[in-house]
């Protein structure tokens, strides 16, 4: 009897043993499931963090697109307005060069013109010599052409310059000038000469008309500036 008490009481003590070890690796399991619920909501946390932190970036960098647009589109205003600084200043200085402000230098022609140097008789001398209207024919040919600048036996001329004929002189700007009559052009050379020789073109009208005429390039031309004073004067 006292036998089936020990037996008894072994077997309570490894039954004791194994509800106390099955009691404890059920609270270990409960325990894990815990900590992994906890992982997975500070993993999606973070993943919403991301989420959200790439579609901040994403608007940042739409509107940085944005506003790199702004900046091209006001660098080609301003460089569009730039030109037209450069354009309107270059047209300034043209108009200076052109009124006598500025000096001038560069390559031209030179336009020599004389009178006939026989004249048959019984002909009308004014049909042998330079008339007004055979030099104003060369300047607004000259000027059609490109020229920057130009002057009359060292006369330069400006845009209210006046040009009349009185018998064997031509008085530019108030001051007498005898033949020949040397017109000097700064321009492209080989433009102003073929403009010239056109055919039916000033040169042959001038041949026509009996006035001698030579051309010369010209390989450097220097003009100094009209002095306010003398364009007053005139």
């Amino acid at each position: 009897m006292k036998g089936r008490y020990v037996i008894l009481s072994l077997i309570l003590l490894v039954l004791g043993f194994l509800i106390s070890y099955s009691y404890q690796l059920t609270k270990e399991k409960n325990q894990e499931h815990v900590i992994s619920a906890e992982q997975w909501k500070k993993e999606y946390e973070i993943r919403s963090l991301f989420i959200k932190n790439e579609e901040i970036n994403q608007g940042l960098q739409n509107e940085l697109y944005e506003k790199q647009e702004q900046v091209k589109k006001i660098e080609e205003s301003l460089k569009n307005q730039k030109q037209v600084y450069s354009n309107l200043v270059e047209d300034v200085e043209k108009l200076r060069m052109y009124v006598g402000d500025l000096p001038v230098a560069g390559k031209g022609v030179e336009i020599t013109l004389e009178d006939a140097s026989y004249i048959p008789d019984g002909e009308n001398v004014n049909n042998y010599i330079v008339h007004e209207s055979h030099i104003f024919n060369v300047i607004n040919e000259l000027y059609i052409s490109g020229a920057d600048a130009i002057s009359i036996n060292g006369q330069r001329l400006s845009s209210d310059s006046y040009i009349y004929c009185n018998g064997p002189v031509i008085t530019v700007d108030g001051n007498q000038f005898p033949a020949p009559f040397v017109i000097t052009a700064i321009g492209d050379p080989d433009v102003l000469i073929p403009a010239l020789n056109i055919a039916g073109g000033i040169l042959d009208q001038l041949v026509y008309d009996n006035i001698v005429v030579t051309v010369e390039k010209k390989d450097e031309i220097n003009m100094k500036p009209l002095l306010q004073e003398d364009k007053s004067s005139s």
